[in-house]
């Protein structure tokens, strides 16, 4: 295990005395997420839930060779690099809440269950919101694979040796760590986070590169796992520093409305801006289709990106299905 640039804790634009901040600032007044609440109105899919999660859905095949990503739901994914297994922010409880009697609940199924699952090797987290870092499943996943390591932002690690985890390693914005033949870098993300009522951005929040080894016979492959953001000039800045994206799992869901959401999650358009301004090879949309976490319906999302995507390869995925990560040449 190596980590190439690891950084003390030193003076940085995102850093504060208490915690994190976004470089370009991001305000969430309280009354307006009052107002928010009040005036919410999410509307259910225009053909109902049983048809969208009909259409929406397909049976994993966990048989398909090769390095590839599948699309467990929300923004889990199940990615095979390097005959390594990761999980991206690994979600299966029936809710995205502190409690599994109250909070946004699942509307479709993961693609499989834990039980489902083939060994695991690695976790990434992007940030600790609910919907991001669910308890129940982090404790299943331990309780099948103690020795599974969990990457981390930022000031995460205290609250996973809580829960019990033990392999784990934690990174500022542009830190990198090697281990077993694949390098994850922790990359800028225009969010937020919390858990309670006293912690808000006491952890950072951040986006994912994933990249395998160059050898003599073969040129590593660049995974890019966004997490949740809000459109930030500071995100053109990754492809200064990781040239050549071969997949990109872009989050297109949880925008409207736009005066309260655009601060905290892109929307279809700028998640097409951002494929292009990376200069993507392809890209993966995920963070739909599951929980009603703002007020479009789960169906627009993915109509939006229809309409948008033109001759990009900006993949449209049913949860459970996959797609293969090829190089750029």
């Amino acid at each position: 295990m190596t980590n190439k640039k690891q950084n003390t804790i030193v003076e940085k634009a995102h850093h504060t005395a208490n915690g994190f901040k976004n470089v370009d600032p991001v305000k969430i007044k309280l009354g307006d997420t009052w107002r928010w609440y009040r005036e919410r109105k999410v509307l259910p899919p225009k053909m109902g839930y049983p048809l969208f999660n009909q259409i929406w859905s397909e049976k994993i095949d966990l048989t398909l060779s090769g390095d590839r990503v599948w699309w467990i739901g929300h923004s889990t994914t199940l990615i095979r690099l390097e005959n390594k297994m990761i999980l991206t922010d690994p979600i299966f409880s029936k809710r995205a809440s502190p409690f599994q009697f109250i909070g946004p609940k699942r509307r479709t199924p993961p693609a499989l269950n834990i039980e489902q699952l083939p060994q695991i090797d690695f976790i990434v987290i992007s940030h600790n919101h609910y919907d991001h870092l669910d308890y129940n499943s982090i404790r299943q996943l331990y309780a099948r694979w103690p020795n599974l390591v969990m990457i981390v932002p930022f000031g995460l690690k205290k609250t996973l040796l809580k829960w019990g985890v033990r392999r784990i390693t934690e990174l500022d914005w542009w830190d990198d760590i090697t281990i077993d033949g694949l390098t994850f870098s922790a990359t800028p993300a225009k969010h937020w986070s919390h858990r309670t009522l006293f912690d808000k951005n006491k952890v950072l929040w951040c986006g994912w590169i994933i990249q395998s080894s160059m050898n003599s016979h073969k040129r590593g492959k660049s995974l890019y796992f966004m997490g949740d953001t809000g459109y930030s000039p500071i995100l053109k800045e990754i492809s200064q520093h990781f040239p050549s994206i071969d997949l990109a799992l872009i989050p297109i869901g949880a925008y409207a409305p736009r005066w309260f959401m655009s601060s905290q999650h892109i929307d279809p358009i700028q998640a097409v801006q951002l494929y292009d301004e990376l200069q993507c090879r392809a890209a993966v949309a995920i963070h739909w289709g599951t929980f009603e976490l703002a007020d479009e319906p789960l169906d627009e999302p993915p109509q939006q990106l229809e309409q948008l995507r033109k001759t990009r390869a900006f993949h449209l995925l049913k949860i459970g299905g996959s797609l293969a990560i090829n190089p750029i040449d």
